[in-house]
């Protein structure tokens, strides 16, 4: 075996303590992560601000951010202590009628007095099985209380410990306020330490930057939009919680293929068990209109051809993304796939000529 020359020694010594510096400095950072990646891409949603403040106002960087955090702090904290307020409310309301089985006996009614529950058991007759009333009230009052329990239970937590909600936004501002002055610096730095090509490194940030924008300005206006205007729609109509609703109805307009037809189809069902018709139809086509116009319309005014990803890849990254992350699972999931499959094109395009005669 070839002797090592001193060089080579304390090249590997050098990489073993930077490794080492490495693991311990993402250890460090590690309780505040998600503090850092929200920060980050408040950042990017509020930057054209922060850059019109400072070309059309002439005014100097560090002022001009803190301008900027003051209007994020009014347009993200401010509504958030309303919309926790309210949802907590609605949801414990949910909880409670779904623990009466007040919810399940209304639907078990409906369905004996439509004979949609005799129809059902005659066609399930053929493979043994058999739908009862209460079986079905049992198990929808169940499902009404554990989302109703999940979502009282995570909008108390966050009310009852506003002060900690109020010390995570000030880490989350003072991060913002630096990163609109040093960000690019930043950004700079961490490329540098990059041993790919800079031009490999650059497509990669951009498609991150891609990403992001596309889960969070697309998908998050459209969920906005749609369960603004549901909620609307639900209160209209008279149906309980229309506030909780909107909020469900915002959250599923995330996940492509299915969206919010989870709650508005149901919702279809009931107003025509009811034998109100006319506003079962209304509903139909209102759902219809805004599904399809935010999917095919909207979205690709938003988004463009930037992010190009298959629908049913969105789903799962989106699915997996929360399972394993929880709520910030939105922006991980989707990011995670971008990253294997923009290093998958860089594999394509740079390497795999290279790795294709060792093959032979």
């Amino acid at each position: 075996m070839q002797n090592k020359t001193p060089s080579d020694i304390i090249l590997w010594f050098f990489l073993a303590i930077f490794l080492a510096s490495t693991f311990l400095i993402g250890w460090l950072f590690w309780p505040f992560i998600s503090i850092i990646v929200i920060a980050s891409v408040v950042t990017g949603i509020f930057n054209p601000v922060y850059r019109f403040i400072t070309v059309k106002d002439k005014i100097n960087p560090p002022f001009a951010s803190f301008l900027t955090c003051i209007l994020i702090f009014i347009v993200l904290f401010v509504p958030i202590v309303f919309f926790v307020s309210i949802l907590s409310n609605e949801a414990y309301e949910l909880y409670l009628t779904a623990k009466n089985a007040v919810l399940g006996k209304q639907i078990k009614s409906l369905l004996e007095s439509s004979r949609i529950l005799e129809n059902a058991n005659n066609i399930l007759s053929n493979f043994n099985i058999k739908l009862t009333g209460e079986e079905l009230n049992k198990a929808i009052s169940e499902l009404g209380k554990v989302v109703g329990l999940f979502l009282y239970e995570q909008a108390s937590a966050i009310a009852s410990n506003m002060f900690k909600l109020l010390i995570n936004f000030f880490f989350m501002l003072l991060i913002i306020y630096f990163l609109f002055i040093d960000g690019n610096k930043i950004v700079s730095f961490i490329v540098g330490l990059s041993p790919l090509p800079k031009e490999q490194n650059e497509k990669l940030i951009q498609k991150f930057k891609d990403m992001t924008g596309a889960i969070l300005i697309g998908n998050g206006l459209s969920g906005l939009i749609q369960g603004t205007l549901g909620g609307l729609v639900f209160m209209m109509f008279g149906f309980k919680s229309p506030f909780l609703w909107g909020v469900i109805m915002a959250l599923l307009a995330f996940l492509p293929i299915i969206g919010i037809g989870v709650v508005f189809i149901p919702a279809t069902v009931y107003l025509f068990l009811t034998g109100r018709v006319a506003a079962g139809i209304f509903f139909i086509i209102f759902y219809l209109i805004l599904s399809g116009g935010i999917e095919y319309f909207f979205k690709p005014k938003i988004v463009g051809d930037r992010v190009k990803m298959h629908t049913l890849l969105v789903f799962f990254s989106i699915i997996g993304g929360l399972k394993l992350f929880g709520i910030l699972g939105i922006i991980y999931g989707p990011i995670v796939v971008t990253a294997f499959l923009t290093l998958t094109d860089i594999y394509h395009s740079s390497y795999q000529k290279i790795i294709e005669p060792m093959r032979k």
